[in-house]
């Protein structure tokens, strides 16, 4: 804003001393000077540098030589009056009051009443101070020996007594200022020197910090203004109190960031001096400008004392924590430091747990020497086939009569399963289900082959013939029914009941209509005394439910539902996949001659022990797998007719673990596991088989004179291997099953 000549402009009130520059008439500012002032101070500090302008050198727009500069057209230059040292220190204690007050250096003279020099003062004559005093920012030039200094035309000077009060008011402040120079004399990096331009300096300073100090001790004078050296000031103060209470390494690598902080500090300061002064203009654009260039210096102030506090760093600032992961990256520590003393042992590095996968695999005259040997013993009778199948590639690794069809006993399992799983699909439930015949009283239980279903309070997730009672008898109530006739059907199935075997404590009554397998006790697995009438005790067991909720059954017999009737409620097995780990894991065989007759069911054949064993062949031969050999007369493996060969069983194994077929997978992870789950949880205990336990995954096979044992291991290399191993017309049937578990063990290392 252009400066007025006192004839075009009424004295400022010396009652008002915080009216801000360049206020037009009734207080208002003026609209564009503020922001032509803020754009010079910028241009100057730009072009100015401390090697164009000494530090004492007067901070206005005369030459070098003296002369003054020419003043803007319409602006009077007028001489600047004598003024004597007293005068010229109320003056500048005056602005330096005010710039304490406002937390700004760079704002002194402007909250006198004055205004910042600008880049250029032929095009900025407002540039000089409005009262008429020198814009000299540091008391460098003599005190007593009186000057001229060419100005623009101030407005007019305040009144002697309001400059008389304000130098007072600074002297109070400067001795404060002196004391707090003092001390910073004291610290040790108090002769790092500043290179702070502000608003109100032309050129950068750059003296010792002491000499603050010394001015304030020999004089009584206020202290020049001046800007704390990057190891002094308040920045000092915390890094001397961070050093007593965190510890010396902490304040030692507080001070190696001391300069970046207190640039991004002083940068603050100068940012903050013209925010303030953009927002005493009132100009939208500059104060959204100032602004957001404050709180981008406080940003980084604050990321620059985040990172620092972020250390342990090193001497070569590093951080410690970077360095010591260097050093365990090339030791292949990845996962630990392993520097620091009681520490853990670091992890195995990733390179180092798969570098089996990279080793050179087994080879069939390798397994030769090692398989040979042990199924040679002759516990395992005079009969016997083996084979070893790498279940990644499909290649045959090792092979003994392994296309010789042995009796496999519950092997068999593995094949009912995969046929199963294939016909039906992993996803497949058994559906038990009551109807009603219309209008009549007569209800029916329809088995639906469910082998899983059961009468218990706690069916661990199995289809529950409670639960059937519960929704039947609501359906029953809500049609105002709470007497009935109850009937079975078991039509599901054809052929015989009983297994060729016959009464055996290993397998119930064949029906589609059963309840915990018929047993007669609270086993879940495993011999057991079965019921002679599965589905009879089944339906008079849903009877006793249904009085229970007030409805009462007279129990009718076997009867076939017919087409027209109404379902009442239905409960479902779960998973054909879980059903099938079932299976395997408990060597069940009432689930397995259930699966052979679904498997029947679902491609157009009767659900019988033949229709079911016919089927299940069938399904095998279909996935183009080797049948030649194999004979297949139940899905249990209970009948010694049965036959399988090796080559067929790590076939079956093998296509279950392929990428093809995931419908199968549930065959592998249904194989007990060696020391821990099912038929082999008791077994690998001894000292030569302990090297199989948990790698071993295999189904078991045992009748008279015959032992089998087919599955997957995994080997030492991580590979991954499916074996089979039958026998016949052993007479030691421990010692046998003992020689198979050290066969397994040694494929696994």
């Amino acid at each position: 804003m252009a400066a007025r000549p006192p004839s075009a402009s009424p004295a400022p009130d010396p009652a008002t001393p915080d009216a801000p520059a360049g206020a037009g008439p009734g207080g208002e500012p003026g609209t564009d000077g503020g922001a032509q002032r803020e754009e010079g101070a910028d241009a100057h500090e730009e072009a100015t540098t401390p090697e164009d302008v000494p530090e004492d050198a007067p901070a206005t727009a005369a030459s070098t030589s003296g002369a003054p500069a020419a003043p803007a057209a319409g602006a009077a230059a007028v001489p600047a009056p004598e003024s004597s040292g007293a005068a010229r220190s109320a003056a500048e204690g005056s602005g330096a009051e005010a710039a304490a007050a406002s937390g700004d250096p760079a704002s002194g003279a402007s909250a006198a009443g004055g205004s910042a020099p600008s880049a250029d003062p032929a095009s900025e004559p407002s540039a000089a101070p409005a009262d008429g005093s020198s814009a000299v920012p540091d008391a460098q030039a003599p005190a007593a020996a009186p000057s001229e200094s060419p100005a623009t035309a101030p407005r007019e000077s305040p009144a002697a007594p309001a400059r008389e009060a304000s130098s007072a008011r600074s002297r109070e402040a400067s001795t404060a200022r002196a004391r707090e120079a003092a001390e910073r004399a004291a610290e040790p990096t108090a002769a790092v020197t500043s290179e702070v331009p502000t608003a109100s300096r032309p050129a950068t300073a750059s003296r010792p910090a002491t000499s603050d100090a010394a001015d304030a001790a020999s004089s009584s004078a206020p202290a020049p203004e001046s800007h704390p050296a990057p190891g002094g000031g308040p920045l000092a103060g915390a890094v001397a109190w961070t050093r007593a209470v965190v510890g010396a390494r902490l304040a030692g690598l507080l001070g190696g960031a001391r300069p970046y902080v207190s640039r991004a500090v002083r940068g603050a300061r100068v940012r903050l001096g013209g925010g303030v002064r953009a927002l005493r203009t009132r100009s939208p654009r500059a104060g959204t400008a100032r602004f957001a260039l404050v709180a981008s210096a406080l940003g980084v102030a604050v990321a620059v004392l985040a990172v620092t506090a972020a250390g342990p760093w090193g001497a070569g600032g590093r951080r410690v924590a970077e360095r010591e992961r260097a050093a365990a990256a090339a030791t292949g520590a990845a996962h630990g430091s392993g520097s620091r003393a009681g520490a853990p042992r670091p992890a195995p590095s990733a390179a180092a747990v798969l570098t089996g996968l990279d080793r050179p695999g087994v080879t069939g005259e390798s397994l030769a020497g090692i398989l040979d040997p042990l199924l040679s013993d002759p516990s395992l009778g005079d009969r016997r086939g083996a084979a070893v199948v790498d279940v990644s590639t499909g290649r045959r690794l090792y092979a003994k009569d392994a296309d010789a069809g042995l009796t496999p006993a519950s092997t068999t399992k593995i094949a009912t399963a995969v046929a199963a799983l294939s016909a039906l699909g992993p996803e497949h439930r058994l559906t038990t289900r009551t109807v009603l015949e219309p209008r009549t009283r007569k209800v029916v239980l329809v088995g639906g082959g469910d082998p899983t279903l059961t009468a218990r309070k706690k069916t661990g997730g199995w289809a529950g013939l409670r639960a059937l009672a519960d929704s039947t008898a609501a359906a029953l109530k809500k049609r105002h029914l709470t007497s009935v006739t109850l009937a079975y059907d078991t039509s599901l199935y054809a052929g015989t009941t009983r297994h060729p075997i016959g009464v055996n404590e290993n397998l119930a009554e064949v029906t589609p209509l059963t309840v915990d397998e018929g047993r007669l006790d609270d086993s879940g697995s495993g011999p057991a005394t079965r019921t002679p009438d599965p589905a009879g005790d089944a339906a008079h067991r849903f009877a006793a439910l249904l009085g229970t909720h007030g409805v009462k059954a007279a129990e009718k017999g076997s009867a076939r539902a017919t087409g027209r009737a109404r379902t009442l409620a239905s409960v479902q097995s779960p998973p054909l996949s879980a059903v099938v780990e079932r299976m395997l894991t408990n060597s069940d065989n009432d689930i397995a001659e259930a699966l052979a007759r679904h498997t029947a069911l679902a491609t157009g054949g009767e659900g019988s022990f033949e229709g079911g064993a016919a089927a299940v062949g069938a399904q095998v031969k279909k996935l183009g797998l080797p049948v030649g050999g194999a004979e297949f007369h139940d899905g249990s493996g209970l009948d010694r007719r049965d036959k399988l060969t090796a080559r067929l069983l790590t076939s079956l194994l093998a296509l279950a673990g392929s990428a093809d077929h995931p419908e199968l997978r549930t065959v592998l992870t249904g194989l007990p596991i060696a020391g821990f789950t099912g038929t082999l949880s008791d077994r690998y205990e001894g000292t030569d088989t302990h090297a199989g336990t948990g790698l071993v995954r295999a189904k078991t096979g045992s009748l008279t004179g015959v032992n089998t044992l087919a599955g997957t291991v995994v080997t030492a290399g991580g590979r991954l291997l499916a074996f089979a191993f039958l026998t016949e017309n052993s007479m030691d049937q421990p010692t046998a099953r003992a020689a198979l578990d050290r066969a397994a063990a040694r494929l696994a290392g």
